[in-house]
């Protein structure tokens, strides 16, 4: 049995669940069709103080889920996907502050979502799930806070989708945000990111088992779609210099060619790896709707500019951007930045120098603990005073 060193580990944790939007009290969604009753799975760390004043929400990108740090069990092989961030003295001190996490809704990680059951038919929802956007998410996320009893987050934390999810955060409910940590994201998605989403897409649209998105209660699933869309979405998360010096050319387990169609390099076999391990741990259809709110998501939409969307922003900011991260680049970052100076709020931007890519904002843990670290001391201080 794993032994877990309690000074680098939460431990052992369990996932919660919240139940909300009962009929006729539906959440509204952007689309302007309703959703309930909604289930937020979620997880805590740390303790809230009695003021609940030291509350950090962290954000998952698409991949992602609840379970962010510790162990479900002893026999757990891998802990949460950002352990190496959240614990006692790590970047998100659990010693210091409360850190919460939740599977948005759209998941498949215990969140209402595609593969949950629809309560009118009782059977999963599939393709009848409504399509949702990045602001229904944090719309959800807000009705777990206010059950939590807290009025106002201390922070918000996220890299990637989970960016997107901060920025709208602080647009969407400035006075419950005292700070925000916005990582290698954007203020929208470009147009080279929605099409690498469609090209996935399509491949699970594609795949016979997917039968339009009505494959839960048969034996096949579209595994070889949604394997698929993770190699694509893979390949766009690493650098070119990563990749490079990963596997170079490099063959697997031979010599010499085949001059056939099997796979032969090791950069091949890794992205078969990948594609082969999502499937068994992620649902096709969350894929389609999580990747559509994505492309759907604009901070900007419904103001003039990008600059008018954050002039009502209370939060000050850490904006956080790698040099190698081509899907969602530094210059985009800078963007968000440059928006928030014009409307003179307080906000640091820094580009970290890292080869690993758009991943990076899961590896650079080094760096980003002292940013973050030296980031929410200050806050914690501005908020808690002696008490931080």
């Amino acid at each position: 049995m794993k032994k877990i060193k309690k000074e680098k580990s939460v431990g052992i944790v369990k996932t919660e669940y919240y139940t909300f939007a009962y009929p006729p009290n539906e959440l509204i969604l952007e689309s302007g069709e309703k959703l309930g009753p909604i289930t937020l799975a979620y997880e805590t760390y740390g303790r809230l103080n009695k003021d609940k004043s030291n509350a950090i929400l962290i954000l998952h990108a698409l991949s992602g889920d609840a379970h962010a740090a510790g162990y479900h069990s002893l026999n757990d092989r891998k802990p949460g996907w950002w352990d190496i961030m959240i614990g006692p003295q790590k970047a998100f001190d659990t010693n210091k502050y409360f850190i919460i996490c939740s599977n948005v809704i759209g998941g498949c990680k215990g969140s209402t979502g595609p593969n949950s059951i629809n309560p009118k038919t009782g059977k999963p929802y599939g393709l009848s799930f409504p399509v949702i956007t990045i602001k229904d998410m944090v719309n959800a996320q807000k009705h777990l806070i206010d059950y939590l009893g807290i009025k106002r987050l201390l922070s918000l934390a996220g890299g990637s989708m989970g960016g997107m999810q901060v920025l709208q955060w602080t647009v969407s409910y400035p006075d419950m945000c005292y700070s925000a940590i916005p990582i290698a994201t954007a203020p929208y998605l470009s147009a080279q990111a929605i099409a690498f989403n469609e090209v996935g897409r399509q491949a699970i649209l594609a795949d016979p088992n997917w039968k339009n998105g009505n494959y839960y209660n048969t034996n096949k699933i579209p595994s070889k779609g949604l394997a698929i869309a993770r190699m694509i979405g893979h390949i766009t998360y690493l650098s070119e210099e990563s990749m490079h010096k990963k596997f170079g050319r490099r063959l697997q387990d031979k010599d010499k060619y085949s001059y056939k169609f099997l796979t032969e390099f090791q950069v091949e076999s890794y992205l078969h790896h990948q594609g082969d391990s999502f499937v068994k741990r992620f649902d096709a259809n969350s894929y389609l709707y999580i990747t559509k709110a994505m492309d759907y998501f604009d901070i900007s939409a419904g103001y003039k500019s990008l600059v008018d969307a954050f002039k009502n922003v209370k939060a000050k900011f850490l904006v956080i951007s790698f040099s190698s991260d081509w899907l969602f680049p530094p210059s985009q970052s800078k963007e968000i930045a440059n928006a928030l100076r014009k409307n003179l709020k307080d906000v640091s931007y820094v580009e970290i120098k890292s080869s690993y890519g758009h991943d990076a904002f899961l590896l650079e843990s080094k760096q980003l603990t002292i940013l973050i670290k030296k980031f929410l001391n200050r806050i914690s201080k501005e908020v808690m005073g002696k008490n931080a």
